[in-house]
């Protein structure tokens, strides 16, 4: 970094306007916030950045998080560690597809041949979009990241982050892109990752697969059907079910073990209605008595616990739905066709309305359906209920099926320092109610490809237990366009050739990789070594079951430790009616126009004062009161270094009068409580000490010592020099622009690459009695409100100033500097035990 020495000049008219863009320029091309790797690991801080989804544009609750994170670094980078800070975009999944398709009005269709000199529509529509190859729309999503991410980029260097900007990263870029298939070729030569078929939460929308931790829980309409079985005696067997479109799915009904109602027919078969196919009645202590008629069907699939039954029951399988949510066109084996043929090709909607009139018609409805409202698993992004269905899938193991795994995951939780430590307990939780493995494949498009080729049997058809991988100094690869080690191109998709799994892996099985990915791992050991383990993962508290867990275990089973030593965990940003704000609900705020309006250290501000782990709602009036504290600053560095000061700033005098050394004392405590919090990562508690501090200094002690201030006087002019030196540093992490103006005026170099402040800076503050200030500023303030209530001008003459008390003696030693400041004409201190008391009597 170049040191920066520029002429001391103090504005006449101090202004935060256009600080941002001076201050971040200067700091791009002197390189303040550029990462030292000649520094060994014991003196780097490394920070496992959240990389931001660039599909649409970053919201206050981005600004709210990632401020917090930047007053940690910028705190780590003054207490004389090298930062890696790095920057990384979370640019491929679903909502970047989805982005693309109505941004360009297309659609991906893999059976298409690339066309290198497509164009997207000049009028692109949503609804009536145009297929194009995989190729042309891998070539699009890269095309509108690239410029999501210069725009992030830019709202984030106005925010002030110290980012170091030579050191970004995205998720699909080549780098990424090896780093995951080389994680997941180890999970699977270590047998960690492994293929599966097996039933499958899938959105219809997207025609996916989802993992358990995309899943959300929403009220969804419905209604309770009662349909009767036939039993082998001739009698009705009553069930509710929401779910009558999937009669031609069902397999069996079930009851509780102990239901005396239905322990007769345990054994025993009963008919469908209207398909008669012969069931049986089973027993599993998962049926619920008290719910509906107390016996179930079991379809493949319904619903979870359908999942459950049929696997822990050893049932049969008669799939219905297909990927596109509609109803398969051929029933399944032993489902007669007449009646299948009345739901083939419909929505489940639709079937339903269609077999309730079947059933009505038949006499098998008893009643009519009873509306409800009920919760319903959705995909976190995605509009409609998931269905299960049958599907081929990766999976990694999580500790989901493997006790000795998930307790390993649990004591790494236990070894994290959590930043709030109540955090872990969603962790432990988290990881304790798993109900099956990491589902890391995809049916999508713009991802990380699954790095697996299938060789063809002489038929043609690809030998899925047998598959080929890649040498891991070819990846990245794609199989749909790369050929697998020992075969030509020619050879795809021809018998006795090969087929390219055509799966993408999960955005999280990517993420979860991001202090590898960012750190150089296996591509730049000399980086890995400096920043590996990771000092801090921040981030927010809802994705700990999605990236923090799922980045503990990919280290945990890569590495044997865990990704980072502290995790920070952010809140939610409320609107004013306390609903966390989301772009789904419509009521974000994008961060632009207030950082344009109020000035970037003003949102800072705001930001910085929401506690770790802790719900804020979003309050301009707080950004207001940044602004005022920002000016403030401003205006009291103006006045301090008016006082005679050398180019320098070296040779201060020695600061000698009690009530200066008091003052310092009192800073020295603040400071030692601001490095106290912040390595506690409580940087809310820093800034509020630091505020507190500062406020009372302006409105009190400069209030006091101004008069020998503009007397010359030494001890006064040292103290006020201090005091703005060590003041500017302690809001250095909170307002970089207005500190680093205010720093420039009279000191060379960055404030941000100053020293934070130490205890051995307080020398003079050493034998201070901090009681002495506080005393005489409580004096002081009881004057000022004696004129105010008297409605006197605050430069009015106190005709008497009488103190009594136990502190008054601690006024006495300052009773110059009192008397100056409250234009008192007679003091007089009685001395006496109890509470000081002040007594004014004003010159009328």
């Amino acid at each position: 970094m170049t040191e920066r020495r520029l002429p001391m000049t103090v504005p006449g008219k101090p202004s935060l306007d256009g600080l941002e863009a001076v201050w971040a320029e200067r700091w791009e091309a002197e390189g303040v916030y550029r990462f030292d790797r000649t520094r060994g690991r014991d003196e780097v801080y490394s920070i496992d950045t959240p990389p931001p989804t660039v599909s649409g544009s970053l919201h206050v609750g981005h600004v709210f998080s990632y401020t917090h994170t930047d007053t940690i670094a910028r705190y780590q980078r003054m207490r004389g560690r090298a930062v890696f800070y790095p920057m990384g975009w979370d640019d491929n999944g679903l909502p970047t597809e989805r982005r693309v398709q109505n941004h360009f009005g297309v659609r991906c269709d893999p059976s298409m041949p690339y066309d290198p000199s497509f164009r997207p529509p000049d009028r692109p529509d949503a609804k009536r979009q145009v297929p194009i190859s995989r190729r042309n729309f891998i070539e699009l999503c890269e095309r509108l990241t690239a410029e999501d991410e210069k725009a992030f980029e830019e709202l984030w260097r106005r925010l002030g982050l110290s980012v170091d900007w030579s050191m970004t990263y995205a998720t699909i870029d080549a780098n990424a892109r090896a780093a995951s298939q080389r994680a997941f070729l180890r999970n699977l030569a270590r047998g960690e990752a492994y293929v599966a078929e097996a039933p499958t939460l899938w959105d219809v929308t997207f025609r996916t697969a989802v993992a358990q931790a995309e899943l959300e829980d929403r009220e969804w309409p419905g209604a309770f059907h009662r349909i009767g079985f036939d039993a082998p005696s001739g009698e009705r067997v009553w069930i509710e079910t929401t779910r009558p479109e999937l009669i031609p799915a069902c397999v069996a009904l079930v009851a509780h073990p102990d239901d005396e109602r239905y322990r007769p027919l345990f054994g025993t078969t009963v008919r469908t209605p209207l398909f008669g196919v012969e069931v049986p009645v089973v027993a599993h202590r998962l049926a619920e008595p008290d719910k509906g008629s107390g016996i179930a069907m079991i379809c493949t699939f319904g619903d979870v616990t359908d999942v459950v039954w049929w696997r822990e029951l050893d049932l049969p399988t008669r799939p219905v739905l297909g990927w596109d949510g509609r109803l398969l066109p051929e029933p399944p084996p032993g489902v007669p066709a007449g009646p299948y043929a009345e739901l083939a090709g419909r929505t489940t909607h639709g079937a339903r309305e269609r077999i309730t009139e079947m059933l009505r018609e038949a006499g098998h409805l008893d009643g009519e359906p009873r509306p409800i409202r009920r919760p319903v698993k959705f995909y976190e992004k995605g509009d409609r209920p998931l269905e299960i269905v049958t599907t081929r899938q990766w999976y990694i193991r999580n500790g989901g099926r493997d006790a000795a795994l998930r307790a390993a995951l649990l004591e790494r939780g236990r070894e994290l320092r959590w930043h709030p430590p109540h955090m872990r307990v969603r962790y432990e939780t988290w990881v304790e109610g798993l109900a099956g493995d990491w589902l890391v494949s995809r049916q999508r498009f713009f991802g990380v490809p699954i790095p697996v080729w299938y060789p063809l049997d002489s038929e043609g058809e690809p030998i899925h237990d047998a598959p080929i991988t890649p040498p891991e100094s070819a990846l990245p690869v794609d199989p749909s366009s790369d050929a697998p080690p020992g075969f030509p191109e020619d050879m795809r998709g021809k018998p006795l050739g090969f087929a390219a799994d055509p799966d993408v892996m999960d955005t999280w099985a990517t993420s979860s990789l991001s202090p590898q990915i960012a750190g150089g791992w296996e591509r730049d050991d000399d980086l890995f070594r400096r920043v590996f383990p990771m000092d801090l993962r921040p981030q927010a508290h809802e994705i700990i079951r999605t990236w923090l867990f799922s980045t503990v275990v990919r280290s945990h089973l890569e590495h044997g430790t865990l990704p980072w030593r502290n995790a920070a965990i952010s809140g939610w940003i409320l609107d004013p009616d306390r609903k966390k704000m989301s772009k789904s609900k419509g009521n974000v705020v994008t961060p632009m126009g207030l950082l344009e309006e109020y000035g970037s250290d003003a949102v800072r501000y705001w930001a910085a004062g929401g506690r770790p782990g802790t719900d804020t709602a979003f309050d301009t009036g707080q950004i207001k009161i940044g602004r005022r504290l920002a000016i403030k600053i401003l205006n009291v560095s103006k006045f301090v270094l008016g006082f005679g000061l050398g180019d320098s700033g070296e040779g201060v005098p020695e600061v000698l009068r009690p009530l200066d050394r008091s003052m310092l004392a009192a800073l020295r405590a603040v400071v030692a409580e601001a490095t106290e919090a912040f390595d506690s990562y409580d940087y809310a508690r820093a800034l509020e000490r630091a505020e507190r501090f500062f406020w009372d200094f302006c409105d009190d002690y400069v209030e006091l010592v101004k008069a020998r201030a503009y007397a010359g006087d030494p001890s006064a002019v040292a103290a006020l020099r201090t005091a703005l030196d060590v003041l500017l540093r302690l809001f250095a992490p909170f307002l970089p622009f207005v500190t680093e103006e205010a720093w420039s005026w009279w000191r060379p170099g960055s404030v941000h690459r100053a020293a934070w402040p130490a205890g051995e800076e307080f020398a003079a503050g050493a034998d201070g009695d901090p009681a002495v200030l506080e005393a005489v500023s409580g004096v002081l303030r009881r004057v000022r409100r004696a004129k105010s209530e008297a409605r006197a001008s605050m430069r009015a003459e106190v005709a008497r100033l009488v103190v009594t008390g136990d502190e008054a003696e601690r006024v006495r030693i300052a009773q110059d500097d009192l008397c100056e400041a409250g234009n008192v004409e007679e003091f007089v201190l009685e001395h006496g035990a109890g509470p000081l008391t002040v007594t004014v009597t004003l010159d009328v």
